[in-house]
């Protein structure tokens, strides 16, 4: 990437600073010589600022975040808000939005960084780095709504505020709120990541067919909460095993994000025992018989958890904790329920 090129491009979307903020900072307003906003990613709030003229302090479209310290120009604004990868694809909408040739002229020319292929490892990798934590985001107002209310040790879950949705055919590319969870191999690795989007209040899925994607190496690997020893549990989506964490936070737990992928998730080295959370359904007995096999020959123990509905997520938000942990304690070895199960309230 070219840093004059760069700083020529933020120089000139600093001179239409307020018609930047106007468009990528929509949540916010004007006060001042400011623009003001909740954050970089445009939330609601009041603890950022934009510069929208030249003056004493700096030049325009410089901006600051007190209550998380960032600061930077308004390509950083462009990039986070819309949820882009790379400095190619920021460069690209900045043009866009200035009017300007696919390409500038000039000696320095356009800056010659390698878009990641979508779908990519690369892609998910940078879709991670891009994300926030879901403290105080829709995606907590989500989970909580599904039930799940102790996030403690979900770091391997983020949120960004317009994450790119699009259609598996034909139609317009449309950014809406996404939980991004990071699919990891056993070293920890980020080799994937699964997107759930959701309606702009955060009170379910967005409105869109399929809500949820995954991209990157996924077979083997999981989106993994804690890090699993001698005792873990694997299952599909990521709802039904945040589900189970809410009684059982302390237990490490995988979910491979499909049937097929849960037949074949990979075991830690030191692993004795498997708890294998299936899903009430052929494709959840299918994935479960063929866990069970595999951890067999490997010599691995196996308990199967099975949920009295669909899933475990449909008996958290339908029959409550308490039902749930009864249900889970009769199901659970015994040295495993004094380990790892949560006291009652």
């Amino acid at each position: 990437m070219s840093r004059l090129y760069a700083t020529e491009l933020a120089q000139r979307l600093g001179r239409q600073a307020e018609s930047v903020c106007r468009h990528y900072l929509s949540n916010g307003h004007k006060q001042g010589h400011y623009w003001q906003v909740g954050d970089v990613r445009n939330g609601a709030g009041r603890s950022m600022f934009v510069r929208l003229h030249d003056s004493a302090r700096g030049p325009a479209g410089k901006w600051s975040d007190a209550a998380t310290g960032e600061h930077g120009d308004l390509l950083d604004v462009i990039r986070e808000s819309v949820g882009l990868l790379d400095f190619a694809e920021v460069a690209a909408e900045a043009r866009r939005f200035l009017s300007l040739p696919h390409s500038e002229p000039g000696p320095t020319g356009p800056p010659r960084g390698t878009p990641a292929i979508s779908g990519s490892a690369e892609a998910a990798r940078r879709l991670w780095r891009i994300a926030q934590p879901i403290s105080g985001t829709l995606a907590e107002t989500y989970l909580r709504r599904r039930g799940i209310t102790d996030l403690h040790g979900t770091d391997a879950l983020r949120f960004h505020p317009n994450c790119y949705w699009r259609p598996e055919h034909e139609g317009p590319t449309e950014t809406w709120p996404a939980i991004i969870a990071a699919v990891t191999d056993g070293d920890g690795d980020i080799t994937g990541a699964h997107r759930t989007w959701l309606a702009r209040d955060g009170s379910g899925k967005a409105p869109r067919d399929p809500p949820r994607k995954a991209m990157g190496d996924l077979l083997g690997n999981a989106v993994r909460f804690g890090t699993a020893q001698d005792v873990m549990a694997a299952g599909e989506g990521i709802e039904t095993i945040l589900s189970l964490r809410q009684l059982l936070p302390q237990m490490p737990m995988a979910a491979a994000l499909s049937a097929g992928h849960l037949a074949a998730v990979l075991f830690p080295a030191h692993l004795r025992r498997l708890y294998i959370v299936r899903d009430n359904d052929p494709a959840g007995e299918s994935a479960r018989n063929k866990l069970v096999e595999r951890a067999l020959a490997a010599g691995i123990e196996t308990i199967t958890l099975s949920p009295m509905m669909g899933d475990f997520n449909e008996d958290l938000t339908s029959c409550g904790l308490d039902a749930l942990r009864v249900r889970l304690r009769r199901q659970l070895a015994a040295d495993d329920a004094s380990r790892f199960m949560a006291l009652a309230a």
